[in-house]
């Protein structure tokens, strides 16, 4: 049996010697304690030396991913020969047996076995030095950190995180601090606040022909001089605080640039750096698909809409980008979309791509800024169709009408004014015979009022006789 040994030196094969040992998984250590006690137990059959920290590096990683490298492939190929072969990896193990059908073990056994082997490697390999493996081992386990990260010094989205998070940081504490100083001298110089709109100005205090008039006429209070020391104090501290902003913007211009120029082309620094620093990082954001880049930063608007059923929006961060402020109200919703596609795949370019440059940025970069145009000639389009359906369209001039059309005109009014004569004057008699039918049982009753009145004088003589 054969037990293949990887070390930052190179690949190593030792014969087992004593196969029945393995079996015994508590006692390989102490097999291993001592050099002779260690070349009892194995042998070394064959050694392929790495020629450089490339190979090495090579090698160590597909190791690591459980992939089976060429010249492994080779190496396993030239001397392991009806065989079987210990082997760490499991998973490794299973594609050695498939490509080059040769039986693999893996076991505890072989985890005790390389480990002692690992105690006495310098004794078992002739011509390695432990002076020499030391710096292999080091100098490899510091490039593999940086092939499974990523990493590049160039390339290090940390500080742009940390970069625009201070950014956002100072821009709450300067507009605090730009505020006390504006409330602090207005006990003084109330004036001054609606003369100076500009806080940095106002805490230079640049004094003009204007101010010294208004100065004058002022209605503030006194204040002493030590009064006045501590505010020029924070004045001053307001002014120092905005000149390191400029400072930290100029950075994280320079970082956006270098670490992601498509981005940084599509939206603008400030926008681009905010995207990564709520992704998390460069790899985070080109994990994410268009339509998440589209609503990052609006997570809360987003569960907020599922929850009640109202409609969902439609940008987040990504709505401060210049294309998006370009467009119109109507089509800023579809803008975003292409937008949020468009940085989805320049994202992808600047974290996985090998290119410093921002060609493929500037490409998108005019489609994008093509649907725009269209999206804005549209807007106008539709504006002037609706303008003109609204405007009232102009009477045309009349002509002036003939004599036969002025007597066709004529006939109707007469006409209508003689209906109207004969409906009055009918209303007129149907209202005077009411009334003489009541003049006529008016006197009716007066009549019969002078015959009752007959009977009672007579009753009346009748009783005085």
């Amino acid at each position: 049996m054969l037990l293949l040994f990887e070390s930052a030196a190179g690949f190593a094969l030792f014969k087992v010697l004593k196969e029945g040992k393995l079996k015994e998984t508590e006692d390989v250590g102490a097999d291993f304690a001592t050099l002779d006690q260690a070349q009892k137990m194995v042998k070394l059959k064959a050694f392929s030396k790495f020629q450089n920290t490339t190979e090495a590096l090579e090698a160590a990683a597909s190791l690591v991913d459980s992939k089976l490298s060429k010249p492994l492939k080779k190496f396993l190929k030239k001397n392991v020969v009806d065989e079987e072969l210990a082997i760490l990896d499991k998973k490794l193990g299973s594609i050695v047996q498939d490509k080059l059908g040769i039986p693999c073990i893996y076991s505890n056994a072989v985890l005790e076995l390389t480990r002692g082997i690992r105690n006495q490697l310098q004794g078992l390999i002739s011509g390695l030095a432990g002076a020499d493996l030391r710096p292999m081992s080091l100098g490899l386990s510091h490039s593999l950190s940086r092939y499974k990260l990523k990493f590049s010094p160039d390339k290090v989205d940390t500080m742009i995180v940390q970069a625009i998070g201070l950014l956002d940081d100072l821009d709450k504490e300067l507009n605090t601090y730009a505020m006390r100083v504006r409330e602090w001298y207005g006990w003084h110089f109330p004036e001054m606040t609606k003369i100076v709109n500009d806080n940095i100005a106002y805490a230079k205090e640049d004094v003009e022909q204007h101010m010294k008039e208004a100065a004058i006429i002022s209605m503030g209070t006194e204040i002493s001089q030590e009064d006045l020391m501590r505010i020029r104090e924070l004045a001053d501290q307001v002014i120092d605080l905005y000149a390191y902003r400029g400072q930290l913007f100029d950075y994280l211009k320079s970082r956006m640039t270098a670490i992601a120029p498509n981005l940084t082309v599509l939206v603008g620094e400030l926008v681009g750096a905010r995207l990564i620093s709520h992704a998390g990082s460069l790899i985070n954001l080109a994990k994410q698909p268009a339509s998440t880049v589209q609503i990052l930063g609006a997570e809360k608007a987003l569960f907020r809409a599922l929850k009640t059923k109202h409609e969902t929006p439609k940008y987040g961060l990504i709505y401060h980008a210049s294309l998006i402020g370009q467009s119109s109200s109507k089509f800023k919703g579809k803008v975003s979309r292409v937008l949020a596609a468009k940085c989805a795949l320049a994202t992808r370019v600047d974290a996985l791509g090998d290119s410093e440059d921002a060609q493929i940025g500037h490409f998108l970069n005019s489609i994008s800024g093509g649907l725009v145009s269209v999206t804005g000639q549209a807007a106008a389009k539709k504006k002037k169709k609706k303008d003109k359906q609204a405007a009232p369209e102009e009477p045309a001039a009349a002509a002036e009408p003939s004599e036969a059309q002025l007597q066709q005109e004529e006939q109707p009014k007469k006409k209508k004014k003689k209906e109207v004569a004969a409906a009055a004057a009918a209303e007129d008699g149907a209202e005077e015979a009411p009334k003489k039918k009541k003049k006529k049982s008016d006197a009716a009753a007066a009549d019969g009022g002078a015959s009752e009145e007959q009977p009672k004088k007579r009753k009346k003589k009748a009783a005085a006789e």
